[in-house]
């Protein structure tokens, strides 16, 4: 099962290229932090705006870099399901632990199309398959019904859940009884509600800046040691809410550039952050001690 801080990395560019170097010194410095696992190439990776190269090569080289130290849950997600199919094989191929796999956006299937789909994915893939729920991305949503079918799956182990909605993990729990199942927040301001909810860890745009409070915050939760985990989740807030005052990844980026872990740069169509928003992400650093 993967649980705790589970990082969505982000990817550094130089002059328009992908910065390898970085790239590798943060992956690094993940592990030093206590990050429990990393996903690169999501959404948060940029991973729209890669070209296919970029996707794999990124990819290779964070297994590479990882080395074993702890899990790596490639980003693989397509609404082109041949595309979703070439880059989980060559995931796995390179030693991803497993695949990340968004719903279809811009074709809006609907719940026999996500079915169909998803088990396409799955029966080509030999390693876990973590789906993901985003709607107000997605536009379409994976019902807890349709989750629950999924799950029958062997090679599909669990979810990373950005619905928003914390009754989500109680009703899909009553449907799946499978042991290793996972399910993982995908948003970072309400990652402690939804462990009391019955998960074990959230995938992490904050990990990115944070990682070692994150940690603490994750395994806090997993530990049962509540009013910790709040303490920590009331201290993190600030930045959680920063890393969104404007669209992602631009905000996080900023902030990787004032740790000097890399560039601020991101493809178009994100562009550059207010000073307004520069400012407030400062703060937030501040409050934290990070700079």
């Amino acid at each position: 099962m993967f649980k705790g801080s589970i990082v969505a990395l982000i990817t550094p560019f130089y002059e328009g290229e992908i910065d390898y170097t970085a790239l590798k010194n943060i992956v690094d410095w993940h592990v030093e932090q206590g990050t429990n696992a990393i996903v690169p190439v999501g959404t948060t990776g940029e991973s729209p705006t890669l070209t296919h190269d970029e996707h794999v090569g990124i990819i290779k080289a964070v297994v590479e870099q990882v080395n074993g130290r702890i899990p790596v849950i490639a980003g693989a997600g397509s609404n082109n399901v041949v595309e979703a199919i070439e880059y989980t094989q060559h995931a796995e191929a390179v030693g991803a632990d497993a695949t990340l796999h968004v719903a279809g956006y811009y074709n809006r299937p609907n719940q026999r199309g996500l079915l169909a789909h998803f088990k396409a994915v799955h029966d080509a893939a030999t390693k876990p398959v973590i789906l993901y729920n985003i709607p107000p991305r997605a536009v379409v949503n994976i019902e807890p019904q349709t989750l629950a079918e999924l799950a029958q799956l062997p090679r599909i182990s669990g979810v990373k859940d950005a619905t928003g909605d914390l009754a989500r993990p109680w009703i899909e729990r009553q449907l799946i009884k499978k042991a290793d199942f996972c399910w993982l927040s995908g948003e970072d301001a309400t990652a402690v509600a939804y462990n009391i909810s019955g998960g074990q860890g959230c995938i992490s745009v904050t990990a990115n800046i944070a990682p070692k409070l994150c940690s603490e915050m994750q395994q806090a939760c997993l530990d049962g040691q509540w009013q910790k985990a709040v303490e920590l989740q009331d201290r993190l807030l600030p930045l959680h809410q920063a890393m969104f005052a404007e669209p992602s990844p631009a905000p996080v980026k900023y902030a990787a550039s004032l740790l000097n872990l890399c560039s601020a740069k991101c493809r178009l169509p994100i562009v550059e952050l207010s000073e307004e928003t520069k400012r407030r992400i400062e703060q937030a650093m501040q409050q934290l001690e990070l700079i």
